[in-house]
């Protein structure tokens, strides 16, 4: 019986173990690219219907043990490169060796689109126009600013050449009225940067920044972007970070060969015990940036971290960001034209070289003048667009069960900063300048470094700096005091038979705009070494300018620029989208959006009285008239605003390769800051009747296709709009027409391969509160843009370029000056110096080519030498980078 017993006992013990071997097996390989044979690091493979999974290690092997015998199918993703799925049947005790080989998404075909929708389809499935920019084509793009990168994304119109921050981005021919990207919003994460994109001197992209923490760059064009993004019915560009849910990292050092710049990026990212996974990264730079400034002119950098807890029907994410980055602003310069108005030629003044100078100096930084209290203060231009940012996020999604699922996302972020840049008010002989702020009979002098003090004979003014030119300068000197904003978008969906989703949501944000404008007016010389102040005293003694500056204000604009105001802005939008895949190739979808607010607070007249600004003892002619804001007597401001937003949508799959679109939307963007001082809003603070918010209509229809070697886009649009808008002493209440096709696609042919993008657009002011206008092509909108991306790889190497070029446009409304199209080439190399280790050349504007991209309405005079403002491209800035992946 014991004897028995003991058997029974060994049974017992060993049974579980003998069911394990017998029920259990285990599947592993290798991931690699179908076309180069490289194996990939961190490419996720998943037991489909189950949550078992893994990523691929550094050999890009894999291995799942314990795995289930019988039929399953395994599943292979990978950022960058389509999906795949093989099905095979795995026998007890069987170690099965299955290798896949992926081939790249070459237009992000495939890609799961998260922008801009709440049914998430690839984008072969979706009915919108998705542009999708992956970490390695931003790299290669050779990029040197965040802005920039938008120009490789077709349809976007981004005017760049303002440095790192505050560019005019526009979409589609929508023209750029004032400044910013008013119809278009940039998010982090799926929530917006700003709640409006075009807030004076707090544009969105100044509080912006592409580094390695990007795991990709989603843009969506019109579409949806009207119903689930307040004020943003043109498009959505959204800057999506990579969550650490595959194990990895990078560090590089970049510095740049032909400018003074020094970089670090780093990220890393990882899954944790218990479904939990981390990622940080960030940057610091330092350097004077690709103009000569003749000092540091970027300083900063800025971290980010997520933590993610994955459960079994959905996760929750935490994330912040800390952004604190000096970076210079590049305004218009001198350049000089000659020809005509229609057909004319721009180029360099002598002595002062467009595409590597700037207005910024060692001798000219320190600002000295009254603060919003009429207190003194001082300033530094070096300090450029100083962005400081804390932002703190949350983001839930859960599968609910029963065809629920819920999302939420929620973001605070405080922001403050300053905008200091010199920008220039008119170019003109050393004589003229002087006689008009000094008068006849003047005397003029360096007011600093070699010479100061010492007069200036009229031979030496003639010909001071090879160019005989002064130039009178506005100190954009803005205090950002609070741009804080909150934002919640929760949304519940619920689906019926995984055909039919009906989606409910409700987003409020709020947004403050407290800034305080400190402007004053200076005269300096024309030079590439580093502009210097000018002194000039009147016939009789008196001084004309101190230090340089001849106004504490800015009298040729009306003093309309010393500003102080503190608005806050509230949001609300119950929004709902009804989606029907009436088969498994035709889907359609209908959404609708009820915007409404309110904005409340105050703004500050100005006038001018006697202060001694440079606390001398003495009342000067300059101190006697300076601008100050007047605190006893704000202007309150107090109305609502609403408008209705819908979209709908279809979709049909051809076939597995190839889709046609169709999408009519109706948005709208309320209007914010830029209404303030300017006759749409009256004495009682409310906005005239039918201007709280500006209406877009659109209509496109589009086809995509894919295969293996190419793939490509093409959407034809039209666009309806109308626009108020203000620009510091100028007005605008316009209606636009534009219409146009706009195409991207890739090829890849062994080791070779072409991206690239076009947009042709016909645009046309229908009606304008200036007649004249009507009939014309808006300012800056060009009839053709494009980039051309070719590159071909190696073994271990990569070489390539990119061709971005637009062709010409009006320099202002009435179509008088034409800005010259231009082509410029960025180019890259790079090597795989041993694995994970990777040098890389990058080289903006190879050829030095000269190209405006804004000028101001100056007068052009046929045939004669004209001293103009434009904002130039920035000539050749070589970046050499070592890059480190594991």
């Amino acid at each position: 019986m014991k004897k028995k017993l003991q058997q029974l006992l060994l049974v017992l013990l060993l049974s579980p173990v003998v069911l394990f071997a017998q029920g259990t097996g285990s599947v592993g390989g290798k991931i690699t690219d179908s076309q180069t044979g490289e194996t990939l690091i961190g490419a996720t493979i998943m037991i489909k219907g189950t949550t078992k999974g893994t990523i691929t290690d550094i050999d890009g092997s894999y291995l799942l043990e314990n795995v289930g015998a019988g039929n399953i199918t395994l599943a292979v993703s990978y950022v960058g490169y389509s999906s795949k799925e093989s099905s095979v049947t795995l026998a007890a005790g069987q170690k099965l060796t299955l290798d896949f080989a992926i081939s790249t998404d070459l237009i992000g075909l495939d890609q799961i689109v998260v922008t801009g929708v709440v049914n998430p389809k690839s984008a072969l499935e979706s009915s919108v126009n998705v542009s999708t920019l992956k970490p390695k084509a931003i790299e290669e793009f050779g990029a040197v600013t965040t802005a920039e990168i938008f120009k490789a994304i077709p349809g976007i119109h981004s005017e760049a050449t303002g440095g790192e921050g505050n560019a005019n981005i526009s979409v589609r021919g929508i023209p750029i009225t004032s400044g910013g990207s008013k119809f278009l919003q940039l998010h982090e994460d799926g929530l917006p940067v700003m709640q409006f994109g075009d807030i004076s001197f707090g544009n969105a992209d100044i509080y912006l920044r592409a580094d390695y923490t990007i795991a990709r760059i989603e843009a969506i064009k019109g579409g949806s972007a009207s119903t689930f993004a307040s004020n943003s019915p043109a498009g959505i560009i959204n800057f999506i970070s990579k969550t650490g849910a595959q194990e990895g990292g990078s560090i590089g050092t970049s510095l740049g060969v032909d400018y003074n710049s020094f970089r670090t990026d780093f990220e890393y990212g990882s899954p944790i015990a218990n479904d939990v996974s981390f990622h940080v990264g960030g940057f610091f730079r330092q350097g004077e940036g690709p103009r000569q400034a003749g000092y540091a002119g970027n300083y900063g950098g800025q971290i980010k971290a997520n933590l993610t807890k994955n459960f079994k029907t959905g996760y929750a994410r935490v994330y912040f960001k800390y952004l604190n980055d000096r970076a210079i602003s590049y305004m218009p310069m001198p350049v000089k034209g000659t020809g005509t108005a229609g057909d004319p030629t721009f180029e360099s003044i002598e002595g002062y070289d467009a595409l590597t100078a700037t207005l910024q100096s060692p001798y000219f930084q320190k600002l000295t003048g009254v603060d919003g209290n009429g207190n003194l203060r001082t300033t530094n231009i070096a300090d450029g667009m100083h962005p400081i940012s804390y932002a703190f996020g949350t983001e839930f999604a859960f599968d609910l069960g029963d065809g629920w699922n819920v999302k939420n996302k929620a973001r605070m972020a405080f922001n403050k900063g300053s905008f200091n840049s010199p920008f220039p008010l008119g170019i003109n002989t050393a004589d003229n300048i002087a006689t008009s702020i000094a008068g006849d009979g003047y005397t003029a002098s360096y007011a600093n470094g070699e010479g100061a003090d010492v007069p200036l004979t009229s031979d030496q003014l003639a010909n001071l700096n090879g160019n005989g030119l002064l130039m009178t300068v506005h100190s954009f000197d803005v205090e950002m005091n609070s741009l804080d904003n909150f934002t919640n978008d929760f949304y519940l969906t619920k689906s019926f038979n995984d055909k039919i989703h009906l989606t409910a949501g409700y987003y409020k944000a709020y947004q403050r705009i407290d800034m305080t404008w400190l402007w004053q007016a200076y005269v300096t010389d024309v030079t590439t070494e580093g502009s210097r102040l000018i002194n000039l005293t009147k016939a009789n003694g008196e001084a004309a300018t101190e230090n340089g500056l001849y106004a504490h204000g800015v009298p040729a604009w009306g003093n309309c620029c010393t500003r102080g105001y503190d608005m806050r802005y509230s949001i609300d939008a119950p929004y709902a989208n009804v989606g029907v895949d009436i088969t498994s190739d035709l889907n359609v979808d209908a959404s609708l959006r009820y915007d409404y607010g309110s904005a409340y607070g105050y703004y500050l007249s100005n006038m001018q009285t006697p202060v001694d600004v440079n606390n001398d003892g003495e009342m000067s002619a300059i101190d006697s008239t300076t601008t100050v804001l007047d605190n006893a007597n704000p202007n309150p401001v107090n109305y609502d605003y609403s408008y209705l937003s819908y979209s709908l949508g279809a979709n049909y799959k051809l076939d597995e390769n190839k889709a046609v679109f169709a999408r009519y939307s109706k948005g709208a963007r309320a209007n914010a800051d830029r209404l303030l001082y300017s006759p749409y809003i009256n004495a009682e603070g409310k906005t005239i009747e039918g201007l709280d918010a500006d209406e877009i209509s659109q209509a496109e229809l589009g086809f995509k296709y894919k295969a293996s070697h190419y793939a490509f886009n093409a959407t034809a649009f039209y666009a309806l709009l109308s626009e108020q808008n203000s620009e510091f002493e100028k007005v605008f209440n316009i209606e636009y027409q534009s219409y146009g096709l706009e195409l991207d696609g890739a090829v890849n042919v062994g080791d070779f391969e072409l991206t690239g993008g076009a947009t042709y657009t016909k645009a046309t002011i229908l009606k304008s509160n200036n007649p004249d206008q009507e009939g014309n092509t808006p300012r800056r909108v060009p009839d053709l843009m494009f980039n051309i991306n070719p590159a071909y790889r190696f073994a271990k190497a990569a070489i390539g370029f990119s061709l971005i070029g637009t062709t010409k446009v009006f320099s202002q409304f009435d179509n008088v000056v034409v800005l010259p199209g231009f082509t410029y080439v960025n180019a890259f190399a790079s090597y795989n110096l041993t694995k994970g280790l990777t040098i890389r050349a990058n080289v903006n504007n190879l050829f030095n080519t000269f190209g405006l991209t804004e000028m101001e309405g100056d007068a052009f005079v046929d045939g004669s030498v004209n001293y103009m403002r434009g904002r130039p491209l920035t000539g050749r800035a070589t970046n050499f980078s070592v890059i480190y992946k594991f």
